[in-house]
């Protein structure tokens, strides 16, 4: 039996990230791989690519509106250009794990033996492995929902799997309007692509408050979007020009058939936990699978840490690379870094105009009952962006009555993701919204339209 310093169950940035700074510190490590790797999908990459696309779509749009020829031409050389990145990214950390002394990669099936000991199984070969410490970060897999016909027609297709198809789709029908649904969403139509979002929901974006979703909903609809809610997939079908779909309201009435080119299945996650034995190292998981995890990301185990998506943690990128920081503070720092400091967290959605969220929305602070100030502000009231020819968008923030701390913010306009930045500085360092309503930006930027937003 092989020992190790350190035990990594799981590809991908964070497992490689982890060993480089693990080894630099004289740690003997251990990365298990799994033999197939499109079982775990990569999170960190599917955002990058999807990002990626989305810039080049808005080109596509922009040069060739409603020239679905040239744009499919576009499609394909965007897929290529977003292959090559994704090459370029897993290379660059991969050479890094080469040079790294003290790295052992196993490709295999990991399973717990014991507390502290891994089997690492392929085919008729195993190997075990003991480790000081054990880290788990297997990811996650696409949740396939119970779809007559999903298992077996040629044009549907889960999360990242349509982005290996370099044809442009004339009809996409995306099932769910989860985060990346709303992004593939986006991204297609401004390639040219007529797109169809069937959501189970009654409610379109249940995140958001109910003025800002209405608001995107009006924004994408405009774009040549079509959604339609508590819309429930029953079955799938090959057709000889693509596929055929029938859904049905909740009661399963009034069945009704769409035609499309492509159907993007985008209905969640679900962690892979179900081969590891977690049982066997006493780890504990919740009702989803996910593994329970303290805020320094360890489990009931001690020794045993569970990092990215397969913990209960909520999976935005940001969150995932500051799992390594947090880990390695415990171990080599002063251990006071943990999953509590970095609330609250912004996201983004790469939609058109992006999307961009921190801290509460409005429904959220009443409920909790919270005096507030509540300020909106139309995007195209601000200059840049029609300089930019972006003017759709809102910009809306939540204010403590008492206090005149940011407690949340909402931007949906060009530049978002860059601005949302600016705010989740100004609420961590606890600062009066008069801070931003009277900062200095450079001009003209969007972040400008903050001087205005906080203008109470």
């Amino acid at each position: 039996m092989k020992q190790y310093d350190a035990i990594i169950i799981g590809s991908g940035k964070i497992s490689e990230t982890l060993a480089i700074k693990l080894s630099g510190r004289g740690w003997r490590v251990a990365i298990i791989n799994p033999i197939d790797k499109t079982e775990g999908e990569d999170r960190q990459d599917l955002t990058d690519s999807l990002h990626s696309l989305a810039y080049e779509a808005e080109v596509a749009s922009l040069l060739y509106y409603d020239d679905y020829p040239k744009q499919a031409k576009i499609y394909k050389q965007a897929i290529t250009r977003k292959d090559r990145l994704s090459f370029f990214l897993k290379e660059t950390n991969s050479d890094k794990l080469k040079r790294s002394p003290n790295v052992a990669i196993f490709i295999g099936d990991a399973s717990f033996t014991s507390r502290d000991t891994v089997k690492v199984t392929s085919g008729n070969d195993y190997i075990e492995l003991k480790g000081k410490e054990i880290f788990i970060h297997a990811g996650s897999a696409p949740l396939i929902p119970p779809i007559e016909g999903i298992e077996t027609v040629e044009n549907a297709y889960i999360n990242h799997e349509i982005l290996d198809r370099n044809e442009l789709p004339k009809h996409l029908i995306i099932v769910g309007d989860s985060y990346a649904g709303l992004e593939f969403a986006s991204m297609y139509a401004n390639f040219g692509s007529k797109v169809t979002i069937l959501e189970s929901k009654d409610r379109f974006m249940p995140f958001a408050d109910r003025d800002v979703a209405n608001y995107i909903k009006e924004v994408i609809t405009r774009n040549g979007i079509e959604i339609h809610l508590d819309a429930h997939v029953r079955s799938l079908l090959d057709t000889e020009d693509g596929i055929e779909l029938t859904y049905t309201s909740l009661s399963g009435d009034n069945p009704k058939i769409l035609e499309g080119s492509a159907v993007l299945v985008t209905t969640g996650y679900r962690p892979l936990t179900d081969t590891l034995r977690l049982y066997v190292a006493g780890v504990k998981t919740n009702v989803q699978g996910n593994i329970i995890v303290n805020d320094q990301l360890r489990t009931n185990t001690p020794h045993i840490w569970a990092l990215g998506t397969i913990n209960e943690g909520f999976p935005l990128s940001p969150l995932l690379q500051d799992d390594v920081r947090i880990v390695c503070d415990q171990l080599f720092g002063e251990r006071t870094r943990s999953a509590n400091d970095r609330s609250p967290t912004p996201y983004t959605l790469a939609i058109d105009p992006p999307f961009a969220h921190i801290g509460i929305n409005e429904e959220e602070a009443l409920k909790k009952g919270h005096s507030i100030i509540v300020t909106r502000l139309q995007a195209s009231t601000v200059t840049h962006s029609r300089i930019l020819h972006q003017p759709d968008g809102i910009l809306k923030a939540i204010i403590n009555h008492q206090n005149g701390r940011i407690m949340g913010c909402t931007l949906f306009c060009a530049n978002a993701p860059e601005m949302i930045n600016i705010v989740a500085m100004a609420m961590k360092k606890e600062q009066h919204y008069s801070y931003l309503r009277d900062f200095v930006f450079s001009a003209p930027s969007m972040s400008q339209s903050l001087n205005d937003l906080f203008k109470i």
